[in-house]
This record gives structure tokens, sequence and C-alpha cells, in this order.
């Protein structure tokens, strides 16, 4: 096919896409970007936009109260709210990413739609992470353009009617790169068209830029660039030639040893997945790689090895909820999975104080077996001063139990329920509200000192959260 004989050309896409495929996607992006580059605009005028699209206002607020937006985990109702809480221009961003998804989902060549949309999703938490670790800032800012990368790519397989069908059929049919068969059929690579559209609608300047950049310069747009390529090689395994390369080059890029970067790559991916089924892309949420990290060596000579950096992380999170006056089982739950993932513990129970204060009984679990252990977690608070889980309780005794301990009074009942001869046991709360007990232990592995101190240091931070919560608000 020659030049001539393509149909459309990269400018009249352009035109057909913003003009007849996607004109209400034009107007809200229109309304939005005057409101941002209006230093006058009020969150009042932000939130009618916002307010006049029922499905985005759900949307919106459903993405404010998730953990990946809303930092100081406050609950938010509101479109006024969440302006307050998250800030005017990252509520403006989310609205435009929703009403782009909006637009797109359930139309053209589902399954090259879907894939261009998990890859998206996936290399805007990716860069917003490695952003992060540079301390660049501007988190939000680099997810959007992240997001909005491959808007071109999106809307072709959304819009592309008999054109795509033809690029999906050589595509599927040949083994030429993806884009060599995007010239051959189209006569444009179609980041071409993820520029224009870019531009067209102004969706962003750090967007348009990462695609102009040098892919060796550094800064916010290099960390797009680099979780793009991520992203895409994460489809063919984080073990392939070039997902190995690639995180090499994440690794280089943040100076950091791969070891310490690896599973937390990985797991953004679950991060990505959890994000994409906010939005509502729950297809695209299934294609997003959920390889679990290889299993790293976490016991030398039978001894847990902690995530510190990881810990750091929760503990700093557990600090802002217990500020917040965070609902106390949000704050458990952080509790439960830090121990988890960060110190190394292989079963955690959090147990609480029934209403009478006469039984422990396990509410919350993480682990091997953990709901099991949870359900049989059960004990009466029978007073003996010297017993291990009353002594939690009533004189908030923490208690590290092993070989050598295990004919300490109450060892033997919590022997028989956890079937585990080296654990620990730790209180939360205060000397005047003391509401249970943490338990911990290692699989029958050695919970040694600098474990032993971090569940503690977790216990501490739950144990604030509790006291700040019963405080009035100042």
């Amino acid at each position: 096919m020659s030049v001539s004989e393509y149909p459309l050309d990269l400018a009249a896409w352009i035109e057909r896409i913003r003009g007849r495929e996607m004109p209400v996607f034009g107007r809200t992006v229109e309304s939005l970007r005057t409101l941002i580059a209006d230093d006058r605009a009020s969150a009042s005028a932000l939130a009618k936009v916002i307010l006049m699209d029922p499905p985005m206002t759900t949307k919106v607020l459903r993405l404010a109260n998730s953990a990946f937006f809303n930092h100081a985990h406050q609950g938010i109702s509101t479109v006024s709210r969440a302006i307050v809480v998250l800030g005017f221009d990252p509520v403006v961003e989310l609205a435009l990413s929703v009403a782009l998804i909006d637009a797109l989902l359930n139309q053209g060549i589902r399954g090259r739609l879907h894939a261009e949309m998990a890859r998206s999703f996936h290399a805007a938490v990716q860069a917003r992470w490695i952003s992060r670790k540079r301390g660049e800032g501007a988190g939000e800012e680099i997810f959007i353009a992240a997001l909005l990368g491959r808007v071109g790519e999106m809307a072709f397989w959304c819009f592309g009617g008999e054109q795509a069908h033809r690029l999906d059929r050589c595509l599927s049919e040949t083994d030429v790169r993806e884009e060599e068969a995007q010239q051959r059929v189209l006569g444009f690579p179609l980041r071409q068209l993820s520029y224009g559209l870019i531009k067209e609608w102004r969706l962003g300047a750090l967007a348009a830029a990462a695609m102009e950049m040098d892919p060796r310069g550094r800064g916010p747009g290099r960390s797009i660039l680099l979780a793009h390529r991520l992203a895409r090689l994460a489809d063919g395994g984080w073990d392939s030639p070039g997902g190995r390369q690639c995180l090499h080059e994440v690794a280089d890029y943040l100076d950091q040893p791969l070891t310490a970067l690896r599973a937390e790559i990985i797991a953004n991916a679950g991060e990505a997945a959890r994000v994409a089924r906010e939005f509502g892309a729950t297809e695209a949420a299934g294609l997003i790689p959920q390889v679990a990290p290889e299993p790293e060596e976490t016991m030398i000579q039978g001894t847990v090895v902690p995530d510190v950096r990881l810990q750091m992380r929760v503990l700093h999170d557990l600090a802002e909820m217990s500020l917040a006056r965070a609902n106390i089982a949000d704050v458990l739950q952080l509790v439960v999975e830090g121990l988890y993932r960060a110190v190394g513990c292989r079963r955690v129970v959090v147990a609480l104080l029934t209403e009478d204060r006469q039984s422990l009984v396990g509410r919350v679990a993480l682990g091997a077996d953990a709901d099991a252990l949870a359900a049989r977690f059960v004990f009466p608070t029978e007073g003996e001063p010297d017993d291990v889980l009353d002594a939690a309780i009533d004189s908030g005794e923490a208690a590290l139990i092993n070989a050598d301990r295990l004919a300490r009074p109450g060892a033997e009942r919590l022997l028989r329920v956890a079937a585990c001869p080296e654990c620990g046991v730790v209180p939360i709360g205060t000397t005047t509200r003391r509401i249970g007990l943490l338990y911990v232990d290692c699989g029958g592995k050695h919970l040694d000192q600098e474990c032993w101190d971090a569940v503690r240091h977790f216990a501490l931070q739950a144990s604030l959260a509790v006291a700040l919560s019963a405080t009035p608000r100042p």
C-alpha cells in the first residue's frame, strides 16, 4: 500500500477522534482545563463540573477514599471535601482520568484496548513510585501523565474500525514489530497519535514532555518512560531477558541495589491492578501481571531478616493515621500487614477483649493458616498475674516465648492453640484502656531480638493510636 492509499492521515485521525468519536470527553477536558488554568477558579466551580456527571462523581469519590490517593486516610463523602483533602489540581486530574477511562471502556477491539489500558495503569503506578523514590514529588501529576501517555493507542483500538481490525490481523499473523506494523497499516506510528491528542486536548505538559525527551534523560519524564517500558516488558515475565534488563535500569536510575527494590517493583503491579479496578477498568486489571516475586531468602541461620525500608514506610503511615484519629480497625489492619510483610512474621493475630473483658478473641489475622488460628484464638482472661496472656492485659507485659520459657504459666494454653513453640505476645492499648494483644510467630523459626524489637515498635504505634483516639481533637 502506498502512502496515498491510507484512508486517513495522522491529522485526520486526530480530528476524527476529537470531533466525532469523543466530543463529550473533549468538552469535559475543556471545562476542567479552563478551571485549572484560572487562578481564581473556586472549589465550588470544580465541584459543580464533577457533580453534573453522576458516574464521574461516584468514581472520583471512590478514588478519593482509596489508600492510593488518600494518604491522610480521611473519610471523604463529598466532592467538596475531596478538594479540601486531596487538593484542587489532584481532583481535576482524577476527574480527567475518570472521564477518559469511561469514554474508552467496552468499545472497539476489547482485547487490544484492555491490554493497552492495563499497561497504562501499570506504568502510572510504577512511574509515581520511581519518582517518589527519587524525591521528585508531584506524584499524582506523574501518575496521570503516565496513565495518559498512550491515549492514542487506546483511542485507536476503541474507534479505529476496519483499520484497527487490519492492524490487529497484521500483529497477530506476522512477526513484524509493533511500530513497523502500525507504519505499514496506518502510515504513522500510534505514538504520534498519542502525542497529537495530548497536545490537542492539553492533557498536561509533563505527558507531552515525556514523549519528546531523550530516553537517557533524567527527571519525571524519565520516570514515565522507564515505567512504560517496565509495564510492557513485564507482560513477558519479570525474569525474561528484557524484564531483567529493565529492572536493572530502574535500579541504576534510582542508584539502589536491585535486591532492595525487586519485591517493591513487583508489588507495584498488584497495586496497579487495585487502582485499575477503582477506576472501573476490571478487565484491564486482570491483565496486569500478578506474578509473585521469587521467594527471597528470609532466613539466615534460622533468623528472620526484616525489610527495614518497608518498616519505616508502614510506621510512617501508622503515625499519620494515629494523628488523624483513623478508625482503630484500619490501624490494626495496617499493623498486621506491616508485621507480616516488613518484619517477616509468618503468622500475626490481633486478639481483642470482648465487651465484658472476660475473654480474648482473635479478630484480625494474616499469614499461613492465620484465619484458622484466629478462629481458635479464644482465651478466658482469668486474672492470673503470672499468666503470659493475663499479664499482657493486666500489667501491659510483653512476652517472648521460646523453648526455654515454655514452662511459664499460660504458655501451655497458647501452645495448644498456636502449635508453635516460639512466639510472642504484646499488649495493645494504654494503662487505662487496654484493648487486646498482638500474637506473632515465625513458623517455628527463631524470632531474634531485632525482629522482636520491631514487633513491639508496631504494637507501640497501635497503642498510640488507641490513646489518641480517646483524646479530643485540638
